[in-house]
């Protein structure tokens, strides 16, 4: 019965990708071949590459890694056609540093991308962007705004044709999925479609399921079926997705001679040690992903791998598949030698050891708290911590008892060792800029904790392990969950028992003036704003909350130094800039008021509200010759605005362009009726 339901599931996604495919020509994707299954010989057509990465997505919940839950027969199935490694760890337990270690094939000492929201640069080698210079077509399908170029992950569409992340803030009432994510359904139609236009290939495609991560909300009849278990029913869900797009594949002669790799990002904890989520620390739960590679023809079908891999082994692997020289910068290996060895009891000598790295600056970057990082080596998993941790995995695979005391000789070896990986893999530091409050909010929008102050990180807290202040985590991140579901008193409570543990957080005095003015509890709100401030001076976030307040409360001088100091602390923000020229312009401090919206505008050419706003600043002021192209510009970004389009109605009539006046008039008019009342 659950093959079947899973059958009927699909069949909709099913019927929609046969007719997408219908016209594509079985010879899409040949094959190289030869006796290396890794390499492409001379003459021979690259092999098709797609890449699937589900996000918070644990091991143990994989068939094909032992689990019993039933959660997985598409890809159990997939993992008969491939090459299993069952031990394969990611180096960073959050999205986007994890995926900048699967596609650099570097570590994050070396990437500097450590956290949420860091540019991946142009110097980095980038598995896409290699692709692409030996002429692969190239294309992502994003499920979340978290991988998203023009917040979160700038950088992340570098080599791609088409990078599909068009996401936005959730607007009162919205569909989450209609806005800052989409279901695996929709990501893989969005391909799907796409590949329809591309059929000569070679081409890589990268899906990124993001349906795992919480809140766990999966689809019917998956949300009923796992109604005491919706993380399962997530799993599932992408499962059945993930088996729908392997029989259309297969139906147009995709699958046989395609390389498709499918990879788990990092895992999701639900208070082992702890820890709810993910995100804080390195153990198995979020550490240990599932990894799978398929291989033209079948080769190498139904090996399994058991030797330690990291995730960042996934993009030299990829470039051999495709017979492109690996760069030397990326410090990972190929996992074909593990592959060959795995062939068959030949004799050959077993290759060497491959100890796994990884590190969470998420706590550090938050708190102020000290950063992880852990090295996995024969029997063990050491953690370097203010308290360190040693376990033997062979005898505690659940990491319970640690023996960083009682074994301090093996504590001290590994931390040499890991001590000399970081000296020979990391590159030259660099001054890391401190969080866009912009980005903040779309973390935030995803459920992420997010700081812009330095204040957070000064040494004394450095030296909070935190194993010590976990539940504090879990409060923040489940207030931080309250709010976006409008819960505010549920976040309200919480956030007060946090500054009353933890009196000196500016980030919990910065989330609770923000519930509480939901509520509409204004002055209760600026006490808990005010001391934002005071615990982090440096905080563009915290000093632009106030201000916003005061301005809400009708205090528009008193919340002129604050936004002013919110751009001193954030230069680069163009929000912080345009929500300064709007109090300049509030208190007729025109010139000022000019110079931020032209700051904000050189910030960002294509900020919406920025050119709409000075479009009618200037307007007001009887420049519409200015005002013009600005707000031309605005209706370009967002065409769907009727107010735009009445200010540019505007513009025209007072240029004396009756034509164009009307024209925008009439479509202000068309636009404001289709809005809902």
């Amino acid at each position: 019965m659950q093959v079947v339901r899973r059958v009927l599931l699909g069949l909709r996604f099913i019927l929609l990708l046969v007719l997408i495919l219908v016209a594509m020509p079985a010879s899409v994707g040949i094959a190289a071949t030869g006796k290396d299954a890794s390499q492409s010989q001379p003459g021979t057509k690259p092999p098709n590459i797609i890449l699937i990465t589900l996000d918070t997505t644990r091991a143990d919940r994989m068939g094909f890694l032992g689990s019993t839950r039933g959660l997985t027969p598409s890809l159990d199935a997939l993992a008969h056609q491939s090459v299993v490694f069952t031990r394969a760890y990611a180096q960073v337990p959050l999205t986007t540093p994890s995926h900048a270690a699967l596609l650099t094939g570097t570590y994050p000492q070396f990437s500097h991308i450590k956290d949420l929201g860091t540019p991946l640069t142009k110097d980095l080698p980038y598995l896409p962007d290699l692709l692409h210079q030996h002429g692969y077509q190239t294309a992502a399908f994003i499920g979340a705004q978290i991988l998203d170029p023009a917040g979160t992950a700038p950088g992340f569409e570098r080599g791609f044709d088409l990078y599909d992340a068009d996401f936005h803030q959730r607007k009162p009432g919205e569909d989450r999925y209609k806005s800052i994510e989409r279901r695996a359904e929709d990501v893989a139609n969005r391909a799907m479609g796409w590949l329809s236009r591309h059929q000569q290939g070679p081409f890589f495609i990268w899906l990124h399921f993001y349906d795992p991560h919480d809140p766990y909300d999966p689809p019917e009849p998956f949300k009923s079926h796992y109604a005491s278990a919706p993380y399962d029913g997530e799993i599932a869900y992408a499962d059945s997705i993930v088996g729908s797009l392997m029989d259309v594949l297969d139906r147009h002669g995709l699958f046989q001679e395609c390389v498709i790799a499918v990879a788990a990002d990092h895992g999701e904890a639900f208070g082992e040690h702890g820890e709810e989520r993910h995100g804080m620390f390195l153990y198995d739960e979020t550490i240990h992903v599932p990894l799978l590679l398929k291989l033209p023809a079948g080769r190498f079908h139904g090996k399994r791998v058991d030797e330690r891999v990291a995730l960042a082994d996934v993009a030299p692997s990829l470039l051999e598949a495709a017979g492109i020289p690996i760069p030397a910068a990326m410090q990972a290996r190929s996992l074909f030698p593990l592959i060959d060895a795995a062939k068959s009891a030949t004799g050959k000598a077993n290759p060497p050891q491959r100890p796994i790295y990884s590190e969470s600056n998420y706590a550090h970057r938050t708190f102020g708290w000290a950063e992880l990082q852990s090295w996995r080596t024969g029997k063990y998993m050491y953690v370097q911590a203010p308290k360190r941790e040693l376990y033997d995995q062979s005898s505690d695979p659940g990491a319970r008892h640690n023996l960083a005391v009682a074994s301090k000789a093996v504590a001290d070896t590994l931390d040499a060792q890991l001590m000399g990986f970081l000296q020979k893999t990391s590159s030259a530091p660099i001054v890391q800029g401190k969080l866009d409050p912009a980005q903040a909010e779309k973390l935030r929008a995803l459920g992420y904790l997010a700081s812009d102050s330095a204040e957070e990180n000064n040494g004394k807290k450095a030296a909070i392990d935190p194993k010590d202040k976990i539940e504090i985590a879990n409060k923040f991140h489940r207030a931080i969950a309250d709010m976006e579901e409008d819960r505010y008193d549920e976040a309200i409570a919480r956030l007060r028992a946090i500054v009353g543990v933890d009196p000196e957080l500016g980030s919990a005095y910065l989330e609770l003036g923000g519930a509480l003015s939901q509520e509409q509890k204004y002055q209760d709100a600026l006490k808990a704003l005010r001391m934002a401030v005071a615990k982090m001076p440096d905080s563009g976030m915290a000093h632009s909350a106030l201000g916003s307040l005061l301005i809400k409360t009708g205090q528009w001088d008193a919340a002129l130094p604050e936004m002013q100091a919110a751009v001193v602390c954030a230069p680069g923000s163009a929000l912080m800039h345009f929500d300064l020229a709007a109090v300049q312009t509030h208190l007729k401090h025109f010139p000022e008021a000019i110079d931020e919206y032209e700051s904000a505008l050189k910030i960002d050419p294509d900020y919406f509200e920025a050119n709409m706003f000075y479009g009618r600043f200037l307007l007001q002021m009887g420049h519409a010759d200015a005002a013009l192209p600005k707000l031309v510009h605005a209706a370009e970004i967002n065409p769907e605005s009727a107010e735009v389009h009445a200010s540019l109605a505007d513009a025209y009539q007072q240029l004396g362009q009756a034509e164009n006046a009307e024209r925008e008039r009439t479509k202000a008019a068309e636009l404001k009726a289709e809005q809902p009342q």
